[in-house]
């Protein structure tokens, strides 16, 4: 402060050398050097109380200091007491009187104050005792109260959550549960917790004096656990003994105030988990203060006895836990058809929970819970020849594999009441599953010995899968066909979802739905590859199969190179081998084997045990970005398919004849067949393999092939396209939603089984008998798509675009967006508009010009502008629909 005072007088100085101030010095006497102008003076404080020290350190000073330094004493003594012999000598030649508040404007730079600062004495002693060592932030001519008192928060207690006052109730939550700066404000001088307190009230709300308090008392850090209890204990229908128990935990608040603090603290709570969910920078910070605020508002509701009062909050770990036991509750083994209604409300609470978003895994265990109740509530179906069996399972059971390889790692959290429903759920499945590998295995039995290409029984063969699949995508582009060994239907299910999250569209010969192909038997890389790879039956390793892929190729005139494992890595800085890149530069068609599945079987996969991505498969994504820069389509295959480890005992099942894993020679047993014919590529024509998952011959793995399954024998086959245009005359582009089994989507589900309305009762006088038609014809009632595109609205928006679709091809997807709740992929959008959108891009476009009225986002693209999102509510305020 010294220097700020020498500052502002030292131009009046006049050469004078001693100062006298009226205050006191607290440090007694110090030195300093001071600059103004272009000059440096030496500066000696003293604090002196009486005449005679004033005399004596003038005095002092004369004889001591250099003729230019100065001297500067605080004192109380009055000017009539010191008379002129000292006065004389002094700055102005009296005492002067420290204006504190014009130091605060000096060291914020301002030439002016807001005069309501004068008016609070517990600001100016604030600010010139918290000035930070880098000085106050100088922004402007008039320092306003409001620029004062956020950057004394800034210095007083923000570290880093509040930085130069940075404030409003999501920051001060997030302060609150910082340890340094509530404590720093529990420290504070009570008018200046008041004044601090009083301005965030008037700035930031109610919710900055709630917080403050409990800062002052120690309890800063239970802020946000007791706004997570009040957002449930304060709600209208709290009962009398939870709002009592909560005031008990926090007391003296205004209703009005404690909801605004409540609505403050949820808000801040959808942030966080948002943040959490997004992964980037903020992430783990974000999941760090979810979990530590939701624990501690468990232990607050359990020590006030209020855990079963909060069974519906949002946020506490134990209503989370509850609504999985209540879903749990609702699964059955052998499920009612009727009992889904119950199952599904009970999944919404879960899915809406909070911590739904922080532990998605025991979400994805809780939807294919509930997938696989729903699958059971269907009949049984028939197997009444391979090739049904072989279309079922690519279009609806390797949907249901792939659920129960989440149902058997079952609920991540541990609880025993979940686990014990899963596992049952897990179990009468399974057995349905065997069932039909059973009824499969001996419609398999009696296909083997006369399958052929000539006569395949409505089943594509492994070894016609380069002539009937690849080769008419060759008609647009050379391919790349990337062989997965081991790839199961039910992991060729994930892919083709992640392939269509990536861009890519998914074709297929067929409409609406995927193809896949029978593999040889044994269901083994050594006979199924080179068969897949050659074009024919045959068996052999690497070489067989390159020279076999080169041939197929060279027959058709084209060229063709097969990768295997050790032709893909690439030197330093290049993540794929020079020859890889060239031949997909290139004009031929180009192979790559991927071995990661199959070795997983082996070893055990890493990390996630429930399921395989795109990205878990070693050079798969750079190998698809290579791909589409080349504008190459993509085939994906597999050689066989798997599966997992799930055997009772450690022991492999006693047997003659052992080959491998899961076929021999032999006699069958219970849950074997016998296979005999051209199709059986090892064992002599004749081998015996098991239908049941659970058999093995060999010590235990992770995962099996070799066997009679539909897991094993049943190969995906899916055709990627970048574009369009690459996809091959005749063929049907797929969209999610169509390869998709209605049972597992919700919505589906709900909309398969349609609940008749309940009609009003009429005012009107019934009709005489007579007056009855013969036969009454129902009035069809206007979709709400053909209601929009007959408004004058959609009349006006339509004269500006050219070349606008019909009114029924609008009108049909505006219907289907609404029938899948808002949202559909960009490709079933297409498939539903027919060849109006034979570019779906532009088709999207040329929706949104004619329902975003007046800038109003009714249709929006998401998700890379992968999916169409239509908003139901804008629609009907557009357009005055009734949706």
């Amino acid at each position: 402060m010294i220097e700020t005072l020498l500052a502002d007088w030292l131009p009046q100085a006049k050469q004078r050398r001693l100062v006298l101030v009226y205050g006191r010095y607290e440090d007694g006497s110090s030195d300093f050097t001071v600059s103004f102008a272009e000059e440096r003076r030496q500066v000696h404080v003293t604090d002196q109380h009486s005449v005679l020290g004033i005399v004596e350190a003038w005095q002092r000073h004369q004889a001591e200091r250099g003729a230019d330094d100065l001297l500067v004493v605080a004192t109380s003594v009055d000017d009539a007491q010191l008379g002129w012999d000292v006065r004389g000598y002094a700055l102005g030649r009296s005492t002067r009187t420290v204006d504190r508040a014009r130091i605060v404007a000096q060291r914020f730079g301002a030439a002016n104050l807001d005069p309501r600062i004068r008016t609070e004495p517990w600001l100016i002693n604030a600010l010139l005792d918290a000035e930070p060592p880098g000085g106050w932030p100088r922004n402007g001519s008039v320092l306003t109260r409001d620029a004062a008192v956020r950057a004394l928060i800034g210095a007083r207690l923000g570290g880093g959550t509040l930085p130069e006052g940075g404030l409003d109730p999501g920051a001060l939550l997030a302060w609150s549960l910082e340890p340094a700066g509530p404590d720093r404000f529990a420290r504070l001088a009570e008018p200046e917790r008041a004044g601090v307190a009083d301005w965030l009230a008037g700035t930031v709300g109610e919710v900055a004096r709630i917080i403050l308090r409990l800062a002052a008392e120690g309890r800063a850090a239970d802020a946000m656990p007791l706004g997570v209890i009040g957002t449930v204990a304060t709600r209208p229908n709290a009962s009398p003994e939870a709002a009592l128990a909560f005031g008990g935990l926090l007391a003296g608040v205004k209703p009005q105030a404690l909801r605004a603090f409540t609505d403050a603290v949820e808000g801040t709570m959808e942030r966080w988990l948002s943040e959490a969910e997004s992964g980037g920078l903020l992430a783990a910070l974000a999941r760090q203060r979810v979990t530590a605020v939701a624990d501690r508002a468990d232990r607050l509701a359990a020590s006030a006895h209020l855990t079963e009062a909060l069974l519906d909050s949002r946020f506490l770990p134990s209503s989370y836990a509850g609504s999985l036991r209540t879903l749990a509750s609702t699964l059955s083994p052998t499920p009612a058809k009727g009992s889904i209604s119950a199952v599904e409300r009970a999944l919404d609470e879960v899915r809406n929970h909070g911590l739904a978003r922080l532990y998605p895994e025991r979400l994805r265990a809780a939807e294919m819970a509930v997938r696989v109740h729903r699958w059971l509530t269907s009949a049984v179906p028939d197997v009444v020849s391979v090739a049904g069996a072989v279309r079922d399972q690519i279009t609806d059971w390797a949907w249901v594999d792939r659920a129960l390889m989440t149902l058997w790692v079952g609920d991540a959290g541990g609880d025993p009441v979940v686990a014990q429903a899963y596992r049952a759920l897990y179990q009468a499945a399974r057995d349905r599953r065997d069932q039909l590998d059973e009824h499969f295995a001996a419609r398999l039995a009696g296909w083997v010995p006369r399958a052929s290409s000539n006569d395949p029984g409505g089943c594509l063969l492994i070894e016609d899968v380069l002539e009937k699949v690849a080769r008419p995508v060759a008609s647009r582009h050379a391919p790349l066909v990337v062989v997965l060994d081991g790839m199961s239907t039910a992991v060729g299910t994930a892919f083709g979802e992640q392939a269509a999250a990536r861009g890519w569209r998914e074709a297929s010969p067929r409409q609406g739905e995927r193809v896949a192909a029978v593999t040889v038997i044994p269901s083994v890389t050594r006979a199924g590859r080179a068969s897949l790879l050659s074009g024919a039956l045959n068996v052999g390793d690497q070489p067989v199969e390159r020279d076999g892929f080169a041939a197929f190729w060279s027959k058709h005139r084209r060229d063709a190179t097969l990768f295997h494992k050790n032709d893909l890595a690439g030197h330093a800085g290049h993540r794929l081998s020079e020859a890889l890149i060239a031949a997909l530069a290139g004009d031929g068609v180009v192979g790559v084997v991927l071995n990661t599945i199959d070795d997983a079987l082996d070893h055990g996969k890493e990390g996630e045990r429930t399921g395989w991505s795109i990205h878990d498969i070693t050079y798969l994504p750079e190998l698809l970005d290579a791909a589409r820069g080349y504008g190459r389509p993509v085939l994906f295959v597999a050689d066989h398919g798997h599966v997992l480890e799930r055997s009772a005992t450690e022991k492999p099942v006693k047997a003659s004849g052992v080959e491998s894993a899961r076929w021999r020679t032999g006699a069958a047993s219970d849950g074997e067949v016998e296979l005999s014919g051209p199709r059986v590529l090892l064992g002599g024509g004749q081998v015996t393999a098991p239908w049941r998952e659970d058999i093995r011959y060999t010590p235990r793995k992770s995962g099996y092939h070799g066997g009679a399954s539909l897991a094993e024998m049943v190969v995906p086959v899916l055709v990627l396209a970048p574009s369009e245009e690459l996809v091959p005359a005749g063929w049907h582009v797929l969209s999610p939603e169509t390869v998709t089994p209605d049972w597992w989507d919700q919505r589906r589900t709900m909309l398969a089984e349609p609940s008749a309305p309940a009609r009003k009762p009429s005012r009107r006088k019934p009709e005489p008998e007579s007056a009855v038609p013969l036969f009454t014809v129902e009035t069809p009632v206007e979709s709400v798509g053909a209601q929009v595109v007959a408004t004058e609205v959609y009349a006006a928006q339509r004269a500006f675009v050219p070349k606008a679709p019909d009114k029924q091809t609008v009108a049909t997807v505006i219907d289907a967006l609404l029938d899948a709740d808002g949202s559909l992929s960009l490709s079933a959008v297409a498939e539903r508009a027919g060849r109006a959108a034979r570019r779906p891009e532009f088709f999207a476009a040329t929706l949104q010009r004619l329902l975003n009225v007046d800038g109003y986002s009714v249709l929006s693209l998401r998700d890379g502008d992968r999916s169409v999102k239509l908003d139901r509510e804008m629609l009907q305020a557009q357009f005055g629909v009734r949706v």
